[in-house]
């Protein structure tokens, strides 16, 4: 896809991440409209994988450690082909597939059930020593919460990254700078993560995290990094994409009512 194609489709996203919210009447809008640029591009773009074949050997894996984003995950999911579109819209409902957080044993094309904050680093850690020690040449990519970073598992998955030099591993921190409780600043204060991350051995890269350029090309960097994983921290906006969500912490958890279902999906068309 080119540019102007992915941006159309990122906006596709979020229209469905509205839509399905809304019809569940529960879920976390904020979280998931800011990391839909980064999942639009790895799924449209980027990645090796196959609808048709979700456990071909050598896929590259994606895993949603930001696991609240979900609706993010399944609108990329379905629009790619994993199951059927209309699906979407059973969202959280008694019977479905799509739970309110990644479930691998219900949805097609999950790598891993998340939710639980601060795993989701682990397990790519450890599917990249996989792929090391199988010969593949698969990549992980895996995007981590702001507020995740807090949790002391994603720092011991740091080291271990980056002791073992998995230069397969590409992980984006989606920096909306909010958490549930109010802004990230204010909780626990991450700063200054770059450092952080660099001092820890990665790589560590800088993009506006809603500019489909500058994503892709820092993924080309990362992919041209050797000896070590990469680190991109994505600057993203809680909400993007619907002008009174955006900055506003109230739609980390809580779905739009079905007027304001109705004005987001006017600004998104």
């Amino acid at each position: 896809m080119e540019i102007y194609e992915l941006e159309e489709k990122a906006k596709e996203v979020r229209r469905w991440i509205i839509k399905m919210l809304a019809e569940a009447g529960s879920g976390h809008p904020g979280g998931s409209l800011s990391c839909v640029d980064l999942i639009t591009c790895l799924y449209f773009k980027v990645m090796r994988h196959d609808p048709k074949n979700p456990k071909w050997q050598d896929r590259d894996r994606f895993i949603l450690s930001k696991g609240h984003g979900a609706p993010a995950l399944y609108a990329c999911l379905a629009l790619t082909g994993y199951f059927e579109v209309e699906r979407l819209m059973t969202l959280r409902k008694l019977d479905s597939i799509l739970q309110g957080h990644p479930d691998m044993s219900f949805t097609p094309g999950v790598e891993m059930s998340t939710g639980s904050l601060g795993q989701g680093l682990s397990v790519a850690t450890g599917m990249a020593i996989s792929g090391k020690l199988d010969k593949k040449d698969y990549r992980v990519y895996v995007v981590l919460g702001d507020g995740e970073i807090q949790e002391g598992q994603i720092w011991e998955a740091g080291m271990a990254a980056s002791h073992y030099r998995l230069d397969n591993l590409t992980a984006f921190m989606d920096y909306n700078r909010f958490q549930i409780d109010g802004l990230i600043e204010n909780v626990i204060g991450i700063e200054p993560v770059v450092d952080k991350w660099k001092s820890f051995g990665w790589e560590v890269l800088e993009i506006d995290g809603h500019r489909i350029r500058e994503i892709l090309d820092a993924i080309d960097t990362a992919k041209r990094v050797k000896g070590r994983p990469t680190m991109i921290i994505a600057h993203t906006v809680k909400g993007k994409g619907v002008s009174f969500m955006e900055g506003e912490n109230r739609f980390h958890g809580v779905a739009p009512t079905k007027e304001e279902r109705d004005r987001a999906l006017q600004e998104l068309t």
